[in-house]
This record gives C-alpha cells, sequence and structure tokens, in this order.
C-alpha cells in the first residue's frame, strides 16, 4: 500500500508516516494542499490522509478540487476540526472516513486498509483467490488453510496482486506501489520475488503475461 499524508505539522508528519512504514506501508509527505494536488494529479496512489487546516487553504477545498476532476482514490480526513459541520463539509467534499486528532495509529492503519480493500471492491478483511487467503487485519496469509510465511516484502508483492485480482498488474505498477520506485525498470528484482511467491504458493498461482505483467489465478484458472 502507497499512501500519500498531507499535513504540515511535520512532527506529527514524521511520527505518523514511521508508525505506518513500520506496518510496511508506504508513505510520502506533502505539507501543503498545492504540493498534494500535484502529487495525486502526477503519482499513482492507493489512498490519501489529509488534514484540514492546511497553509494554503482548507483541505475540503483541495479535496473538492481533486473530485472534480476524476481524482477518485480513497481519502481519509484526519484533523483536529470535531464540529459536525466540519464533518459533513467534509464528507459532502466526497471524503471515505473522518478521524479526529488525537488518535490512535492503529486504527488509521486498520480504516486505511479498510478503505484500499474496499476501493478493490472487497467488502471481507479476508480476501482469496483459490485456496490462498490474506487476512488485510492481520496480515496473515495462507494457502489450503495452512500458514505461509513471507517476507515484508513478499507480503507487498501479494497483497497488492491480491487486492487487484483478477485485473493484470503491470510492472510499473507494481514497482510504484510495492518497492516506492526503488527498482529499476531492468532490474529483476520483481521477477525474484515472483518467483519465491510462486515456489511458497504453487507454482500456477501467479500468471505472468509476457508485457503486460502479472495476475492471481484461482487453481481452476491454471487447469
Amino acid at each position: 500500500m502507497k499512501i500519500l499524508l498531507v499535513e504540515d505539522d511535520q512532527p506529527l508528519a514524521r511520527g505518523l508516516a514511521s508508525s505506518l512504514e513500520a506496518a510496511g506501508v508506504l508513505v510520502e509527505i506533502a505539507e501543503d494542499g498545492r504540493t498534494a494536488d500535484f502529487l495525486v494529479s502526477t503519482e499513482r496512489y492507493d489512498a490519501v490522509i489529509l488534514d484540514l487546516g492546511l497553509p494554503d487553504g482548507n483541505g475540503v477545498q483541495w479535496l473538492s478540487g481533486w473530485r472534480e476532476q476524476g481524482i477518485e482514490l480513497p481519502v481519509l480526513i484526519l484533523t483536529a476540526r470535531e464540529r459536525w459541520s466540519d464533518k459533513a463539509a467534509g464528507f459532502s467534499a466526497g471524503a471515505d472516513d473522518y478521524v479526529t486528532k488525537p488518535f490512535e495509529t492503529a486504527e488509521i492503519l486498520f480504516r486505511l486498509r479498510a478503505l484500499v480493500r474496499r476501493a478493490h471492491g472487497h467488502a471481507h478483511p479476508v480476501i482469496r483467490v483459490g485456496d490462498i487467503s490474506l487476512d488485510t487485519h492481520s496480515a496473515q496469509v495462507t494457502r489450503a488453510g495452512m500458514p505461509v510465511s513471507l517476507t515484508a516484502q513478499e507480503f507487498r508483492l501479494l497483497s497488492h496482486l491480491m487486492h487487484a485480482a483478477p485485473r493484470v498488474v503491470s510492472r510499473a505498477e507494481l514497482t510504484e506501489h510495492v518497492y516506492d520506485g526503488d527498482a529499476e525498470p531492468d532490474s529483476n528484482v520483481i521477477d525474484v520475488q515472483v518467483s519465491r511467491l510462486r515456489r511458497k504458493l504453487g507454482s500456477h498461482s501467479i500468471e505472468t503475461l509476457r508485457g503486460q505483467g502479472y495476475r492471481m489465478i484461482s487453481d481452476s484458472e491454471a487447469r
């Protein structure tokens, strides 16, 4: 999961980003609405955490502009404003969730996972493809009911593929959302990780579509 955190309180932003990154979330920080506006228009994120009191305008105004542009990624408002009128304005502008400060980082993480999961059409916290299950709350993976041990990077890769299933996911999308742009386009890092996942989950669990990318497939599709 890759998110954009729009927050001008830098100590708070760095602390929250650090906690989310420890849980396997990739985080980019924008200190103002103008920077956030540029980033959501040019980069791909799974969700946005948006403060309302930004130095260059109300976060609601920026959010409203994104929705008018057709930018539909999930947005969680995180603010100290507790009045019902502020909450109503946020949801009316297109917010998907609203949390007031102070907050528990674990709650933010749970809400983010739920927003991203639902954005991909998954209502249940456990995502299943064939006999492979991924619990988005506990970050546990099983195959035919047996636990599967994955590295943090393998889990991020599998999570993105399972959220997207049965859609084909390009290498560029995986590089941005799983590796935070660290993998060079000609690197074989994704191929290596996919190969390791196949050894742990079954040789036919992930299909490679040459020139297009990868997708999760069920046992029935593999036959």
